[in-house]
Parts: C-alpha cells; structure tokens; sequence
C-alpha cells in the first residue's frame, strides 16, 4: 500500500493535525496542508467541550440508574414558553417529502441522488463501517459531488454511472460525539470523529455548495442534550467565519434519536435556532436508548422488537411531541426510516412489505410529519405517493390543528407484549450477522428482508442485556415459559452461531469476521456493565483489520 506523506512543505511547529493511518493515492485531495490545520484548530477549539459532554451524560446516567427519570428542564421552562421560531427556510430544503438514507460508497451515492428523493442523507455514521478507507473515500466522492465530477464506472458489470439533471438534494451526517477517528491525532490523541467528518466537508466544500444554494446542509444524530446542540452551533459559527460564508448558511437537522433529547426538542432548536430546519424520528435509535436509559427499571421492559411499534405508547407520544414542537416553531418535523426492501422472488412477500411501508407513511403523513424516510430507492414511489395524495403543499408546518397533550408519563410509557424464543432468536442472528458485515467494511446490511444498520443492532444486544437483567419470562418454541437466564441464551447463541456455520463454509466464516463479531455481540449483551456503545469495541477491533 502506497504512503503518501502531506505534512512535508509545512512548519514542524504548525502541523498540528496527523494522518497516522495509511493512505492510499487520492487521499492527499482530501488531507491538504490547510485542511490539516483546520482539523487541529476545530480538535483544539472544541474536543474539551465535546469530552465533557460526555462526562455529563455518564453523570446523568447514573442519576437515571438510581432512579431518577427523564423529565423536561425546569431550568429551560422559559425557552419551552417563549414566542420564537428558527430562521427561514432555504429554499432547497423547503420540500422534504420523502428523503433516502444510504452509505457515502460511490455508487450508491450516485443511485440514491438520481433515485426520485427529494433529499439525500449520506451517512458517515450508522449507515457506513468507519475504515479509514470507507471514510476518507467518503469525503473524497463529497468532493466531486460538490464540483460536478461525481461519476462511476463499474468495471466488472460495463457500466457507466453518473448524475441526472435533476438530483436529490445533499445532506451529509458526520458520526456522533461519541466516536473518535483513530487515524487522525492531534497533539497525540485521536480526534473526534464528527469534528473529522464535518470538519473535513465543510473545508472542502462548503463555499461551492453555499455559492450554488445547494447547502452545506447536516443531519446531526445522537445528541442526548441542548448543551450538545449549542456545542454543535458553537462549531458551526466558527467553520462559517473561516471558510468565508455568511451566519446561518449551514442548516441542520437533528435526529432525536435518545430518550433525553426526546425533553429537550424546543432547547435543542432554541441552540440552533439560525442553523436548524427540523427534527426527525431516528425510532431505531431511539427505542435503543429508551432501553439504554432505563435499563435498571423493570417496570420498563420492553418485548420482542417487531411488537415495539410507532402506533403506541412512547413512540407514538414521542412522534406526536416532535411533531408538536417543530411546527409551533416554524420548522420541519421529519417521520422515520422504512427499513423494508424489496424482496425479490417472492410476491406476496415484497406486496406485505410494501403495505407496511404504505401504512407507516399514512400513519406519518396523517399526524402531520412534513416528510419520511426509506432505506431503499425501490420504496421511494410508494412513500411519495402517499405523501403526495395527503400533503398537496411542501409540507405541514403551517396546518391548523388541536395538538394532543403529551404528558411525560406518556413518553414513558412501555410496550406491553410477549418476550419469545424467537425474539431471543432473530436479536442474536441479526445482531451477529450485521457486527461480521460492519467488521467487514459494510454499514447497512439487508438481513431478514430488512435494511439494518448499527442502531439495530444495537436494539438486539440490548434487549438481551435487559431481558438477563430482569430474568423475565419467555415464551419458547414448544409453547411453555422459562425464565430467561444465562443458560438459556448460552443454549440459543450456540445454536444460532451453529446455523450460522451451517450456512457456509469454514473459510467464508473465518474471513467473513464471525467469530470475532458473536465474541463482541455476547459480550456487549451480557456483560455485568452495560456497553454504552457496541460499536465502540467493534471499532477496535476494525482497526486491526486496516
């Protein structure tokens, strides 16, 4: 593998920023002199800030652990009061019907921008295994896109891909405060990932894109406070003034993809009231955290995945408060993903997963979201539709309408359900099979004719964390009830990773990263402290492989 240095023609004392990973040719477009400064200048200006952001969520964790509940901020209750909304909306982002969300790969990209969105979401985060490689190739297909020049060709199928006239308009999600980039260091300590990931795009390409009206547009996820929010602000004023375009160019949405977040939604907008066009429902993530954050309360247990759905209980209180919340302040309020694909080879099959699509986004359209989500461009047609047949105008913002009153104890509400044998089942079959596909530089991966990405397999090892927990009762396979304990998933994963090798040959599932991603599923789903992220050591043990 080629080496290429980029820190020769530049003063020992002001390389403040270094590539340690490899690099392959082409990356010196994106790894400049100047870039590698900005990456240090944005590291030193705001990693202490983002460092304690995540001290205070430990702190309020442990507050959550002990039996203090999520709850709005008496001290923000004036924010929450107070007559104001966010800045106007441009106008490439005035009609957000129906968005699709993807990986930044190269041809991807290319199928999802000319697929009939209205908006495209590349995803450095959930969607995308975070190589090095994945990454910086990423941010280098961000720059052609940019200047006109993404194009694909495919060598093995003879096939030419490039953009059509007319495109899905760009927003771009760097990875969570959380997560740091091991390849690149400042004063000898990884930097974080999304001050890499927004840092790195904004540098490149934020002035064309703001000269041709086309962004820099972000989705912003996992924030858990307004305290990150106004972090995030912080970072974007700065980035503006250096790159040289006006205040409140940069427009973000935030994912409200964690139970704190979920209380603070008008603190959250209020931050980034000049930087912010919506919300939206990022439910996988949000049903991780509900379980995250109340992991140690029995009455709030949760049954199989597939009952916990958006029509009840504290996902329907929670998409009707973001609905609520953003359109008393002027700005979008944007459904979540469709995680069905296309199933081919079976029609009744693919007709079941398109009317679960359609009655997801009836479901959306109707409360009053302005726009949806789908994973997949073959989904597009049929959730356009929809919202075509019920949102004549751009979006809802302005549509009258008694909004119902959500009360705290409704947000926390739980599902009420069984817990199976076969729910035990598919959390640590799909859990396994997404970490080996993640291990192996792929971030969204269809398995069991749905598109997953991190954020469920998130929900799959911590259902199991939770359920071992509370030793609560399953209903198994032959019809009668066990107690869920340590024997009984030893019993099933044995079994699941036995159909796993059955499946394949023992050089597809060594190379594939099986058995290093069932070692970090189990420990993550039954280890005594509970993980606050799997992909954190999923990460390190990606990194051996680059």
């Amino acid at each position: 593998m080629t080496v290429i240095s980029t820190n020769t023609d530049i003063p020992r004392h002001r390389v403040l920023a270094k590539v340690v990973g490899q690099q392959r040719p082409g990356f010196e477009t994106i790894f400049t002199p100047d870039a590698l400064l900005f990456l240090a200048d944005l590291e030193r200006r705001f990693g202490r800030s983002r460092r304690n952001m995540l001290e205070y969520r430990e702190d309020r964790q442990e507050r959550f652990d002990y039996g203090e509940f999520p709850d709005f901020l008496p001290e923000t209750a004036h924010i929450r009061a107070g007559m104001w909304e966010v800045d106007p909306i441009p106008p490439a982002l005035r009609d957000r019907r129906v968005e699709i969300t993807g990986p930044v790969d190269r041809k991807m990209m290319i199928n999802a921008l000319n697929c009939g969105a209205k908006m495209f979401m590349a995803d450095f985060e959930d969607a995308s295994a975070p190589s090095f490689d994945n990454m910086i190739d990423g941010q280098i297909n961000m720059y052609d896109f940019a200047r006109g020049q993404l194009t694909h060709t495919d060598r093995a199928k003879g096939k030419d891909y490039k953009l059509n006239d007319e495109i899905a308009t760009m927003l771009v999600r760097p990875r969570g405060w959380h997560l740091e980039e091991a390849n690149i260091t400042v004063d000898g300590r990884p930097m974080s990932a999304s001050l890499c990931d927004f840092g790195l795009h904004i540098f490149h390409n934020g002035k064309l894109l703001a000269e041709q009206g086309r962004g820099p547009f972000y989705y912003l996820p996992k924030l858990e406070s307004h305290k990150e929010a106004r972090l995030w602000n912080d970072v974007i004023n700065f980035a503006q003034t250096f790159i040289g375009i006006a205040h409140g160019t940069v427009k973000t949405t935030v994912l409200i993809e964690t139970l704190p977040a979920a209380f603070e939604m008008d603190e959250i907008l209020y931050e980034l009231r000049s930087h912010i066009t919506g919300l939206n429902c990022g439910r996988w993530d949000y049903i991780f955290s509900y379980i995250k954050c109340l992991r140690n309360h029995k009455g709030f247990v949760l049954p199989d995945r597939a009952q916990v759905t958006m029509d009840k209980d504290f996902l329907r209180a929670y998409s009707l408060k973001l609905i609520e919340t953003c359109h008393r302040r002027r700005a979008h309020a944007m459904g979540g993903m469709a995680a069905q694909i296309p199933v081919k080879g079976d029609d009744a099959a693919n007709a079941a997963a398109f009317a679960k699509v359609r009655a997801d986004k009836e479901r959306e359209v109707l409360a009053g979201h302005d726009g949806t989500w789908v994973a997949h461009p073959g989904l597009v047609p049929v959730a356009m539709d929809v919202f075509n047949d019920h949102m004549p105008g751009p979006h809802q913002i302005l549509r009258k309408g008694l909004a119902p009153k959500i009360t705290v104890e409704s947000m926390l509400a739980p599902h009420t359900g069984t817990i199976t044998e076969d729910g035990i089942r598919t959390n640590i079959s799909v859990g396994i099979i997404y970490i080996a596909a993640w291990l192996s530089g792929r971030g969204a991966v269809p398995i069991h004719n749905l598109m997953e990405d991190a954020a469920t397999a998130e929900i799959s090892r911590s259902q199991i964390w939770q359920w071992l927990r509370h030793g609560v009762a399953v209903k198994l396979a032959d019809g009668s009830s066990a107690k869920m304990s340590s024997e009984l998933f030893d019993r099933i994963y044995a079994e699941e990773i036995e159909k796993l090798e059955d499946a394949m040959s023992v050089s597809d599932f060594r190379k594939g990263h099986y058995t290093e991603a069932a070692e970090i599923f189990k420990k993550c789903a039954t280890s005594i402290d509970f993980a606050s992220f799997l992909t954190l050591p999923a990460y390190q043990q990606l990194l051996k492989y680059t």
